[in-house]
């Protein structure tokens, strides 16, 4: 009798490893990472350490940002990771005898570029790359928005003044705080009613292509409201003239109908009934039509979510908040790029 080969827990692992390293290997070869650094560099001084060794590089430590989204890791977690697996340090271009920079390096590079806004110019940088190769595209773009909750929150009875989702456009643009600031409460943060939930936290403003890809992510407190933010998502995606507009109808204003005709875009946003004037039977079907492509950018929310850990706050700050929506946008869009591009190559 045949003896079946069993295959032992380091099997196991090394054929992970492969799976990643096979990813990793996709990844460079999709981006340049010499124009990137160049970004990177202009944003982040190097120098020197505390003991006169030079620091690690810009590139090196952006990398292993894209790892800790990707994996969902904090700073200390992703050091140990770093220095634990072949395959991470590989990426991060660190040879065996190096050591990960420690949590603290990560923090400090990560607020250093925040605070010159390095990560939005790398963020349009990479998607200049996705733009070239063909897998981002840039014909029709989808609008929505999607509230990122913080732990950091008010306890007890709230003294925030509250909007309710969807029903902006008969309230303030901004709620201010009525109490004094309890310590350990995010400054920045905002409350919001949504589906008749009270939740608190910061708003991505989203503009992705047909695909779900992202094209640019605008970080307010979650009070802000969806329709007055749409120009603003428009002009950070930079789109060319013709290309459609596509969104739920709380998007639907005079305001963004003259924004939308100002840059020249095609005007796709769902129609909204008024009062005493019910949609017609075209404009249904417009409805109807635009749903089945507009739903793409609510997949984009869910799969951030459900792979990297996304819609709950990492840290502290409007800034360092939209920080992480960029970062999560860029391991999004990377995470996607390989599976693209072969479908591309097969056409």
């Amino acid at each position: 009798m045949e003896k079946i080969p069993t295959v032992g827990f380091a099997d196991l692992a090394l054929s992970r490893r492969k799976v990643k390293e096979a990813f990793f290997h996709q990844i460079n070869l999709l981006v340049d990472w010499k124009s990137l650094s160049k970004i990177i560099n202009k944003h982040y001084s190097k120098g020197l350490s505390a003991t006169g060794r030079p620091s690690y590089d810009g590139l090196l430590l952006f990398k292993v940002c894209l790892l800790q989204t990707w994996y969902g890791l904090s700073d200390y977690e992703v050091e140990e990771q770093v220095n634990d697996r072949i395959s991470f340090s590989r990426f991060v271009g660190l040879s065996m005898d190096d050591a990960c920079p420690d949590h603290s390096v990560i923090s400090r590079f990560r607020t250093a570029m925040t605070r010159r806004n390095g990560f939005e110019k790398v963020f349009r940088a990479l998607n200049g790359q996705l733009e070239q190769h063909g897998i981002l595209v840039k014909k029709g773009v989808l609008v929505d928005a999607s509230v990122t909750d913080s732990p950091r929150k008010p306890k007890g009875k709230t003294g925030y003044a509250v909007v309710e989702d969807r029903r902006e456009e008969d309230q303030p643009a901004t709620a201010t705080l009525t109490r004094k600031q309890q310590p350990g409460v995010d400054p920045d943060g905002r409350w919001i009613k949504k589906a008749g939930k009270l939740r608190f936290g910061y708003k991505q403003h989203t503009a992705t292509d047909e695909q779900g890809l992202v094209l640019a992510v605008i970080t307010t407190g979650a009070n802000e409201s969806d329709v007055r933010h749409l120009d603003d998502v428009l002009a950070a995606a930079n789109l060319p003239a013709r290309a459609s507009v596509k969104a739920d109808k709380g998007y639907r204003s005079q305001e963004n109908d003259a924004a939308v005709a100002r840059r020249k875009l095609r005007n796709h946003v769902m129609h909204k009934a008024a009062k005493n004037r019910p949609l017609t039977e075209r404009e249904q079907q417009c409805n109807k039509l635009i749903s089945k492509v507009r739903y793409r950018v609510e997949r984009t929310f869910g799969s951030i979510r459900r792979w990297f850990g996304g819609g709950a706050a990492r840290y502290v700050g409007l800034q360092k908040m939209h920080t992480q929506h960029l970062m999560e946008a860029m391991a999004y869009n990377l995470y996607r790029s390989p599976g693209i591009a072969m479908y591309i190559s097969q056409k």
